[in-house]
């Protein structure tokens, strides 16, 4: 799969950006559990007051929380505190009457200096209102200020209280301090007549307007990564079918034979689109998921460490279902495309051999055949398909137990007071996050299986080296000869095969003259003719065309002065026009119309609606087999090569049809070498060269009466489709 990554080149700017868009979402993700903390903590429970430092305190307080701090925390509280003046009455009524002071620094680390000294103050004050005795034993009096008597205390028996005070909270946790130390602010607020109610409305629509803030980017982040992931998916699936189809074009036939058709459609459709849809989950969660994980697992610890453990029992619950999964899916995903291979294979072949099916009544077998096919398909894939289908209800199972174990223990911890409610949802919150977190990789790694080994096919095309190449340096054509094939002990052996398919292969076509072959079926007819465009190679000997060895110059240029009509007459979707020009798209509409009379194609085109226009269907199925063939013909003759090579190209023609064509294509061809292969004697009788093949080798050559004289391979082939007397009075 790491080898698709150089096809995303293009695509880096967009990858760029969805790293960074990821990023922001995981980010806005991860800070939306503490806001939701802090509306039911600070919000809910303490009214609104984030921390225990007053943000306004009556002197008469702040010098009775001085009595519990050091010379340097008192010094550092007055220099942050100013006494508020007449013009902010309306905002602190009490000040009208009383000395109030405010706070006065926006300083983050002051701030963190001052609530821890408050918070520590403010407890061991409020604990001392409510006792009978100080902790240095001597009894409080009912009624009296216990302020006033610490602050008669001797200094050395008032720092030995604040120590022994100190010990008795230092195993408090901060938040707890802050918490109950919060309850005393709101205490005070309320005295010096803030509207409580308000401020608490206010912290909740500011956090919850942050939040919504939060979230809304974070579906922004969603939808354009979405969009670019889309976008760069589908571009890769362009980019790779297009390099697919180019390279399966530039194949020759050596390596077409090597993928069956069926096997390249799937990998230019079905294994492109699993690398698709593997890529928008890539790079929706391979940078998303990790910093969710992680930054889950920073805040967990940094909410609260003792029910750690709870995540690696959700994490390592997770793995086991995600290995056992894998180990029993990834097998069958590995067979899954082969099988579909085999469907397609099965549909292919029943559809192009529906006529020879219907001949031989064997429907019913063709039906087994395909239902097995889609069968073992089926059931492999409802395998493939339950297995994953369990996953996601045990995962549900999962998160539900570990959410009951979260709160079983939170709520113990909250009892103990040892940990806020809103702590507690945010810990369940965080560790949700992880677990998604892992499961979106697991789901990742679920289809990573299917997509490399759609990967790998893909790339066994892409990297199959063509035998058939252009050389690095192509020489051009003697222009001074035109139209001369000529073949030098020529051999031909196909590709794995034990036997040569031709051997010493040894002849020269001329331009003006009918070059034709004839022979047994086997004999190796087509091959032979194949080696001239190179549709293969020749494993020996040497095939020269004006006088140069083809294998020096380019395939454009060789197979541009060749006009080919194939043994099966194929046309292309369009029109009877647009596949008359299909190798010469600047040929004027007289030439089009020639080509067509001497194909003898006009009065059947003629007598359609649409003429020339007329649509011709995929494959040319909505025209007969002899109108196929004319039509192929036609177009060879529009391009008006040097070459011409028909492939038993009139085996659709009737006899009569077949004189007049042939006589029409004779006068056409005057200057062109003109290649026939034929399995009827009538449509080579007049050949100048014929040439008669046996088991690859040439056993005669000369014209049709020179050939009946001295090959008795020839007279026996002459014999078997015309009596004497036609022979002669041919």
């Amino acid at each position: 799969m790491l080898k698709m990554i150089k096809y995303l080149k293009r695509s880096a700017l967009s990858i760029l950006v969805i790293v960074v868009l990821l990023m922001v979402q995981a980010i806005c993700d991860l800070s939306l559990p503490d806001y939701t903390s802090n509306i039911v903590n600070v919000g809910i429970q303490q009214g609104g007051v984030e921390n225990a430092i007053p943000k306004v305190i009556r002197k008469t307080e702040l010098d009775k929380l001085t009595l519990f701090m050091s010379d340097e925390e008192q010094e550092l509280v007055k220099a942050n505190y100013i006494l508020v003046d007449g013009s902010e009455v309306n905002e602190y009524p009490l000040a009208a009457t009383e000395q109030v002071y405010k706070l006065n620094t926006k300083d983050k680390e002051v701030k963190e200096q001052l609530n821890n000294i408050f918070g520590r103050a403010i407890l061991p004050l409020s604990a001392l209102s409510k006792m009978d005795e100080l902790p240095s034993g001597i009894t409080i009096p009912e009624g009296t200020d216990v302020t006033q008597m610490i602050a008669q205390m001797p200094k050395e028996q008032l720092v030995a209280m604040q120590e022994k005070i100190n010990e008795q909270f230092a195993n408090m946790p901060e938040s707890m301090i802050t918490q109950s130390a919060t309850q005393v602010v709101k205490a005070e607020y309320e005295a010096i007549g803030l509207n409580m109610e308000k401020m608490q409305s206010n912290y909740i629509l500011y956090s919850g307007g942050l939040m919504l803030l939060i979230a809304l980017i974070s579906m922004a982040a969603t939808v354009t990564v979405g969009f670019l992931g889309a976008r760069v998916a589908a571009g890769l699936g362009r980019d790779l079918r297009g390099k697919v189809f180019n390279k399966v074009v530039s194949f020759s036939n050596a390596e077409i034979d090597q993928f069956s058709t069926a096997s390249l459609i799937t990998r230019s459709t079905n294994d492109i689109q699993q690398i698709q849809m593997l890529m928008v989950m890539l790079l929706r969660v391979v940078f998303y998921a990790p910093i969710l994980g992680l930054g889950g697992v920073i805040k967990v610890l940094g909410t609260n460490t003792s029910m750690a453990w709870i995540i690696a029992v959700a994490v390592m619950a997770i793995l086991t279902l995600v290995l056992v999964l894998f180990a029993i899916a990834i097998p069958k995903f590995k067979m899954v495309q082969k099988l579909v291979d085999k469907v397609n294979l099965v549909m292919r072949e029943i559809l192009t051999g529906m006529l020879v099916i219907r001949a031989f009544s064997t429907q019913k077998h063709e039906e087994e055949r395909f239902d097995k096919a889609n069968k073992d398909l089926m059931k492999t894939t409802l395998f493939v398909n339950r297995s994953m289908a369990t996953m996601m209800p045990i995962m549900m199972l999962i998160m539900n137990c570990i959410t009951v174990l979260i709160v079983w223990k939170g709520a113990h911890s909250v009892d103990a007071g040892t940990m806020q409610v809103g702590d507690m949802m945010a810990f369940i919150q965080y560790t949700m996050q992880i677990i998604m977190s892992f499961f979106m990789i697991s789901m990742v790694s679920i289809m990573l299986p299917r997509a490399s080994v759609s990967a790998l096919r893909i790339e066994e095309v892409l990297q199959t080296e063509v035998t058939i190449k252009n050389p690095k340096a192509t020489k051009a054509f003697n222009q001074a000869q035109k139209g001369i094939i000529e073949f030098k002990n020529v051999s031909f052996r196909y590709p794995n095969a034990e036997e040569n398919v031709l051997m010493d292969i040894n002849f020269v076509a001329k331009p003006g003259q009918t070059t034709a072959f004839i022979g047994s079926t086997g004999s190796g007819k087509s091959t032979l003719i194949n080696l001239i465009p190179r549709f293969y190679d020749a494993t020996q000997g040497e095939i020269l065309v004006n006088g140069v060895n083809i294998k020096d110059v380019s395939q454009h240029d060789l197979r541009e002065k060749i006009g080919y009509v194939p043994q099966k007459g194929v046309l292309f979707s369009g029109t009877i026009d647009s596949n008359l020009r299909y190798g010469t798209q600047d040929a004027t509409q007289d030439q089009i119309e020639k080509a067509a009379k001497i194909a003898q194609a006009s009065d059947f085109i003629a007598a359609k609606p649409e003429g020339f226009d007329s649509e011709i269907a995929q494959g040319g199925t909505n025209v007969s087999g002899g109108q196929k063939q004319r039509l192929s013909i036609a177009r060879a003759i529009a391009k008006d090569p040097e070459i011409y090579i028909f492939d038993d190209s009139f085996s659709a023609l009737d006899y009569k049809t077949d004189v007049v064509l042939r006589k029409a294509l004779k006068q056409e061809t005057v200057d062109s070498t003109v290649l026939i292969v034929a399995q009827r004697i009538s449509t080579i009788l007049h050949a100048d060269q014929i040439i008669v093949l046996d088991e690859g080798r040439i056993v005669g050559k000369g014209t049709h009466e020179e050939l009946l004289k001295n090959c008795e391979v020839y007279e026996q082939i002459a014999l078997s489709q015309l009596s004497k007397e036609e022979l002669t009075h041919e």
